[in-house]
């Protein structure tokens, strides 16, 4: 992996602190509860992509409700890793994901194979998941947006954990736009997608009650909080009053959120929140 992390992410007095580190944009993003709202925004956008969603359904447990809490938390375990974890922690979680990848095969409908760890599979997955976290951030005001644009740069660390070259990654909000134009042509709401979107939308038997609704209704909030094109997919409106509704409420949500105390959180985690206000603190 290369180190594009510069001084935030070398061994020193505070110790390893991964590809990221305190008074990066990152941190400060990943910490904020509000960004439930982009993960789940990431997971309504990548469904859109037939092939990725194919062979997602073909190999995935999130579609097993016994089976789907546990998968999840999984996969909110390896993105917490892979932005707070040490360096250590970070490449061997990328090698455990990189070789279940290499694993996995789906087929299309024609026989096709898909391959989960193709670059442009890999791809949409990433982009679709930072494009949910920098646009939600910025709505919310948790960004400005050239702070938004350096939350995009340092993303490029975290698309090498599962194996892109960062020369093909987008490392601004322009790259990450044009990246959606030049995709957007193949992109459709499939049988798959609506099956799994379906099941984001019911409380899985699997998870406690409370978490379970939870999960629920962010993710109906998440569907307004989607690109226009996006929503008119899934037969939504695509309409500007809504994205200046969700933007209030996106706001709203924020502020709100910065009242209550902190959640329980990884030993990773909870370090680093005391970092990021120390560093604010610090100036």
């Amino acid at each position: 992996m290369t180190d594009g992390a510069g001084d935030l992410g070398e061994p020193g007095e505070l110790g390893d602190l991964g590809l990221f580190g305190p008074t990066s944009v990152t941190w400060r993003v990943q910490l904020e509860p509000v960004l439930w709202v982009a993960g789940m925004r990431a997971l309504l956008l990548q469904s859109l992509h037939p092939q990725v969603m194919r062979a997602t359904f073909q190999n995935s447990a999130l579609f097993d409700p016994k089976k789907a809490w546990p998968r999840f938390q999984r996969t909110v375990g390896f993105v917490g890793t892979r932005t707070f974890g040490t360096r250590a922690d970070v490449e061997a979680a990328g090698s455990r994901v990189r070789r279940l990848h290499a694993t996995l095969r789906g087929r299309d409908p024609d026989g096709t194979e898909i391959a989960l760890d193709d670059p442009e599979n890999l791809l949409w997955v990433h982009n679709a998941e930072i494009d949910s976290y920098v646009d939600v951030a910025r709505r919310a005001g948790v960004v400005d947006d050239a702070e938004a644009d350096a939350y995009v740069a340092e993303s490029v660390r975290a698309a090498e954990v599962v194996g892109l070259d960062p020369a093909i990654v987008p490392a601004s909000r322009a790259e990450l736009a044009a990246y959606f134009d030049r995709v957007r042509p193949r992109l459709r709401l499939t049988d798959e997608a609506r099956r799994g979107v379906g099941g984001l939308l019911t409380p899985q038997p699997s998870a406690p009650t409370g978490i379970a609704l939870t999960l629920s209704s962010i993710a109906a909030i998440s569907f307004s909080t989607l690109p226009r094109w996006a929503r008119r997919m899934y037969g939504l409106p695509g309409l500007p009053t809504t994205d200046l509704g969700v933007t209030l409420a996106l706001r709203a949500l924020y502020r709100a959120t910065t009242l209550l105390p902190d959640l329980p959180a990884p030993p990773d985690v909870d370090r680093a929140r005391r970092l990021v206000r120390e560093a604010r603190a610090a100036g």
